[in-house]
């Protein structure tokens, strides 16, 4: 276990999703132990974000939670498109028995969670759950929060307070900062499934239906999987039958594409989706708070503070143009884009050099 002394900055990190929590054992492995507080009751139980990209393995390497999550998640082994209910197009992942990129997986979020929690504990963390933060204001010596917990309320003061409680951050609110984008028009929509006959269970399937419809479906464990669509109705917008046996959850949902004005004022941060959010195309949500987290914990332990701002908003930028430009394509009615899309995709797939570099491309986070 870490030892702190009187110099050790004393650290708030506000919300226990994976970005928050990579931000505590991050601290915490660098030996700063953060208080984390969560205003929900208990840990969730929702799959939420699935895909974990190899950047994000690594960062979570030392801490021994990629391992964790190596031992249960599915490793991604293949992308294939499918036109309607037709096979369209194959991306391997894996050839002659090696990964070409290692370490794409796919976990329910609530486990990498768990995995998450376990490794800050290990260090001696404790997460506080039902405490929300009320207050918060700041001067040149540090940060005064205001945390309530029902009808109590304590104050604390501490170096540094991290927002990574999500899209309706409490913190941004607290320090004023922005929030612009847009809302994407219409709903889309998620399932959580036990099904038990679905076939290649190592696949990430992508379904382009008619009117700029998809489905996606990915696996999370042998037998659960996501399917989401940018329909209000993710299963029943599926072309081809899948035997569910259980819906673990199903919900519609709108989409937002924003950015946070600044990732940091005076002595309080933002990471995660607190401070971006953006459509699910290229599975980039997640990972870009991990990589926030992981970063901003680095700066706290070693100094760089003032250059977070800089550093990780231009990548947030950057991933937002991404995500939105593959959105825009796989989700166009455009009768001539979807026939370039398809056209390029059955070109790609058939040149393996062309191939394997569209995989690596695909699944590098900096796009």
């Amino acid at each position: 276990m870490p030892k702190q002394n009187a110099d050790t900055p004393k650290v708030l990190i506000v919300g226990a999703g994976p970005t928050g929590l990579t931000a505590a054992v991050e601290l915490a492995r660098y030996g700063i132990i953060p208080d984390i507080i969560e205003k929900r009751g208990e840990a969730s139980n929702l799959s939420r974000a699935v895909g974990i990209l190899p950047e994000s393995m690594a960062i979570l390497e030392p801490s021994g939670v990629a391992a964790a999550i190596r031992e249960e998640s599915v490793r991604i082994e293949q992308v294939i498109f499918h036109q309607e209910a037709n096979e369209l197009a194959r991306i391997q992942l894996k050839e002659k028995g090696d990964f070409i990129v290692p370490d794409f997986t796919a976990l329910a979020q609530d486990r990498t969670e768990m995995h998450l929690l376990a490794a800050f504990e290990r260090y001696g963390g404790k997460l506080r759950y039902c405490k929300k933060l009320t207050g918060l204001s700041q001067d040149e010596h540090g940060v005064s929060v205001k945390i309530t917990k029902g009808s109590l309320s304590e104050s604390a003061h501490y170096d540094y307070v991290i927002g990574a409680d999500g899209g309706r951050s409490a913190v941004r609110e607290s320090v004023g900062v922005e929030f612009s984008g847009y809302e994407i028009e219409g709903l889309w929509s998620i399932a959580d499934v036990d099904c038990d006959n679905w076939t290649e269970v190592t696949s990430f399937k992508i379904f382009l239906l008619g009117e700029g419809r998809i489905v996606i479906v990915v696996p999370l464990e042998s037998a659960r999987f996501r399917v989401i669509s940018n329909t209000e109705d993710a299963l029943a917008a599926l072309p081809v039958q899948m035997n569910v046996s259980n819906i673990r959850r199903a919900a519609a949902f709108p989409i937002s594409v924003r950015q946070a004005e600044k990732y940091c004022v005076g002595r309080v941060f933002l990471a995660g989706d607190a401070a971006h959010c953006h459509s699910p195309a290229g599975g980039r949500g997640m990972n870009l708070g991990i990589a926030d987290a992981a970063d901003l914990a680095k700066r706290v332990a070693f100094g760089g503070l003032e250059d977070y701002h800089q550093a990780r908003h231009g990548i947030g930028s950057k991933t937002m143009v991404f995500t939105e430009r593959g959105r825009k394509v796989v989700t166009s009615s455009n009768k001539l884009t979807r026939f370039l899309f398809i056209s390029t995709l059955r070109v790609i797939t058939r040149i393996p050099f062309v191939r394997r570099q569209m995989a690596i491309n695909f699944l590098r986070m900096e796009s």
